[in-house]
């Protein structure tokens, strides 16, 4: 097979066209290149020709002009009409002339001839270039008296007869430049041929007649007068290679052989082998039928552990909405201060299962990957101040909580505001219970990506080795931490997921005895820009230390509106301070200071550390605050304290309005419990409630009262929330009717199948009066009651 000769058929053709040979592409790129430049120099040739024909217009007339003035002004002067019409004609005789006339001092024409112009079809280039026509006139004089004008001579030039010249000559440069180019590319080509096409031929013959595939050890002749240039040089690598084809081809004849004989071994191999692999592929296939039966055993046990948690989900959450619904009725109404602690306890021991169970949930969601975030707008840096507000009794009385909001954090953000308040409790929440003195700060500040939520402890710290660890569910840094603080571990594991599931980072930096900094960057955009700040005039002092977050608060807001601020120590003398407010953190610092200082006092102090009643009485005026300080409050607290006008104040929010509705709302319930909840919260909004047990029982309270929205239950006996809504909705009497799902299925499908169901909202188990007055603030916004003008 390798001795076999090349088809000549396959061998590269000698007939190779005059266009693709290199003799004429190299004529043709280098005539190409003087044609280019042959034509620059002609047209700059004709150019300077063109402008030299220009000038030479003007001068000829200038001077005929010149020749025929001294004639033209002793006929004026003399006013001889003959003479000047001889002078004319004898001008006219000119062949550019076209006009000429004699006009004497007193504007009368002595003499004027003219005759048209000459037409020709190249006209049109000469007027472009040099116009169609010229005027010419001089003023006439005699040599003794030049001030004395004695007329004019004017003259009119046809520019063709100078141009028609010009167009000869121009088209006769550019003629005999394309003529040279022609002859210089006819030359280049004969040259190029000989001295490169026909030696490149003539190897390429001898190299198409060799067999490539037989070994030939001859070498190529080299034309001759090349041996030395590209060619002779393309000669000799040619050889070379055709000597290593030679050598190559009787190596790969010995390795043919060799292979041959491996050929006949690896036969036997593969018959050994295959023997193996159809055994190896018997118990393959055995395998994957028991991981198939693995993976329907996963799925099963996936949808049981589903199923579980929803069963959980409701079995919990119905009594813990009874719980907590009746804990917060009760703290309502009048109780004594034991009384009230104790409910107190009770109630926040029931937030802490809800949290708990929440927390479970919600990992669920990640693992299932069904979790779903929504874009709603809110107020960051109220949500973070009520946030911390709640989080604040949790806080020890040696522990200072403050919340620090970057005055320039826009009005409102696009975000899931529960799951930005999730993040926050769950950070202000781990640093409260890790610090046992010292300072929790809390601040929330305005990125060029978002916004970045820090908490920052002075606690117990993160050893180095426990930082990955913190992050797992149900694991924390130690087992000694578990036992001294409590706690499930699910809280950071949790917030690091929804950092990341909202595009942002959890960081953090944290020294073992020296407290923790937890770093939230969210890409939250900016809805709403950050609000005007107010105006107030005063001087405030506070008696607090440096390090103090107090200080560090209000050394931010006082100066940004528009007050004096100083701080001072606490043992200072208050004797001479000239000053309209005192503010001041340090309890112990008031007593005995009345009769020296009639400052009026803000205290700000921890949660339910408040001073005794005939204490505050001795300190008036007096007025004392839990910390955090939120925004709103020490706004206030300086408006009153400063009796500033209130014309300016913004408008409360949402959690200072009183709560009130007027409305008549279908409450669908079949738990006693349950119903005694909601009518309980619904009273005290405001609302008027009509009772249904079941879906059908709420079909007929509908078609008896009018009603403005309905809280529909959603596991119910002979007819459930969800065949109801449906049922509303395909009679078409009530298709803007709001309905709002109870349920305490807070699994992630629960809320689509709620609005498959024809449902507006959803509202899960147990749920505070905060929440059921938010959502029917949404969907009855013109029922809230007008609240009182502070």
């Amino acid at each position: 097979m390798l001795g076999k000769r090349t088809d000549p058929r396959l061998l590269p053709s000698m007939d190779i066209s005059l266009t693709q040979r290199l003799s004429f592409k190299q004529a043709s790129l280098t005539v190409l290149v003087a044609f280019i430049l042959g034509t620059a120099l002609s047209l700059i040739q004709v150019g300077i020709d063109y402008a030299s024909e220009n000038a030479s217009i003007n001068r000829e007339i200038s001077a005929l002009m010149e020749i025929s003035h001294n004639p033209a002004a002793r006929i004026a002067y003399n006013i001889d009409a003959e003479l000047a019409q001889e002078l004319v004609l004898g001008l006219l005789r000119s062949p550019a002339v076209i006009r000429a006339e004699i006009i004497d001092n007193s504007d009368m024409t002595l003499a004027r001839v003219s005759r048209p112009p000459s037409t020709n079809r190249y006209r049109l280039f000469s007027d472009f270039l040099f116009g169609e026509r010229r005027q010419f006139e001089t003023p006439l004089f005699v040599s003794h008296a030049p001030e004395e004008a004695l007329g004019l001579l004017r003259l009119e030039v046809d520019t063709y007869a100078f141009g028609s010249h010009f167009l000869r000559r121009a088209m006769l440069t550019l003629l005999t430049g394309f003529a040279r180019s022609l002859l210089l590319s006819l030359i280049l080509l004969v040259l190029f041929y000989f001295m490169l096409t026909k030696p490149l031929i003539e190897v390429i013959r001898a190299l198409s007649g060799r067999d490539l595939h037989a070994p030939n050890r001859n070498r190529l002749p080299c034309p001759r007068g090349h041996e030395r240039d590209e060619i002779g040089i393309l000669v000799d690598a040619t050889n070379q290679q055709l000597s290593s084809i030679a050598m190559e081809i009787e190596q790969r004849r010995d390795a043919e052989d060799r292979l041959t004989q491996y050929l006949s071994e690896l036969e036997n191999i593969v018959s050994a082998r295959t023997a193996e692999l159809e055994a190896a592929n018997a118990r393959l296939l055995e395998s994957n039928q028991e991981l198939e039966q693995a993976r329907r055993t996963a799925l099963d046990m996936a949808q049981a552990r589903s199923a579980f948690l929803a069963n959980m989900s409701h079995e919990i959450r119905t009594p813990l909405n009874g719980l907590l619904g009746m804990l917060a009725l009760s703290l309502d109404g009048p109780l004594n201060n034991e009384q009230r602690q104790q409910l107190s306890i009770a109630h926040g021991s029931g937030k802490v299962l809800v949290e708990l169970l929440n927390d479970i949930l919600d990992l669920s969601k990640f693992e299932a990957g069904q979790l779903e975030l929504e874009s709603l707008p809110f107020d960051l840096g109220t949500l973070a101040e009520d946030t911390a507000s709640l989080l604040s009794q949790n806080a020890l009385p040696s522990v200072e909580l403050t919340c620090l909001i970057d005055p320039r954090l826009p009005a409102q953000v696009l975000g899931d505001p529960t799951r930005v308040r999730q993040i926050i409790s769950n950070l202000l929440s781990n640093a409260l219970k890790f610090t046992r003195s010292g300072r929790v700060d809390l601040h929330v500040d305005s990125t060029q990506t978002g916004i970045r939520i820090t908490v920052r402890d002075t606690g117990i710290g993160i050893a180095e080795e426990a930082r990955a660890r913190i992050y797992q569910p149900f694991a924390q840094a130690g087992v000694g931490i578990t036992r001294q603080f409590g706690g499930t571990g699910l809280g950071l594991a949790l917030t690091r997921r929804l950092c990341e599931a909202m595009q942002g980072r959890l960081e953090l930096e944290s020294k073992e005895g020296f407290g923790s900094r937890f770093c939230a960057e969210l890409p939250l955009p900016s809805h709403l820009p950050a609000p005007a700040l107010p105006a107030l005039t005063g001087r405030v002092v506070a008696l607090s230390s440096a390090s103090s977050g107090l200080n560090e608060l209000l050394g931010k807001l006082l100066p940004a509106w528009g007050l004096e601020y100083r701080r001072l120590d606490p043992d200072s003398n208050l004797d001479e301070v000239a000053a309209d407010l005192l503010i001041s953190d340090c309890p112990e610092c008031l007593p005995g200071m009345r009769p020296t200082c009639q400052i009026a006092i803000l205290l700000v102090t921890a949660y339910g550390s408040f001073l005794p009643s005939e204490q505050v009485h001795a300190l008036a005026p007096f007025e004392q605050i839990a910390r955090p300080l939120s925004r709103q409050t020490l706004l206030q607290a300086l408006r009153r304290s400063l009796r500033q006008q209130m014309e300016s104040a913004p408008a409360p929010s949402l959690v200072e309005q009183q709560s009130g509705h007027r409305a008549r709302v279908l409450l669908v319930e079949d738990n006693p419990v349950n119903q005694l909840v909601a009518k309980g919260m619904l009273g005290k909004l405001g609302c008027e409630v009509v009772l249904a047990n079941h879906g059908a029982e709420a079909l007929s309270q509908l078609a008896q009262h009018d009603i403005d929205l309905i809280l529909m239950d959603c596991n119910m006996p002979i007819m459930d929330g969800y065949e109801a809504s449906r049922r509303i909705r395909q009679g078409g009497h009530h298709p803007e009717l709001p309905i709002i799902a109870l349920t305490a299925n807070a699994l992630p499908d629960e809320r689509e199948r709620c609005r498959a169901a024809g449902m507006n909202d959803y509202l899960a188990k147990p749920f505070r009066r905060e929440e059921l007055d938010a959502l029917l603030e949404r969907w009855l916004p013109a029922s809230r009651a007008p609240s009182a003008t502070p």
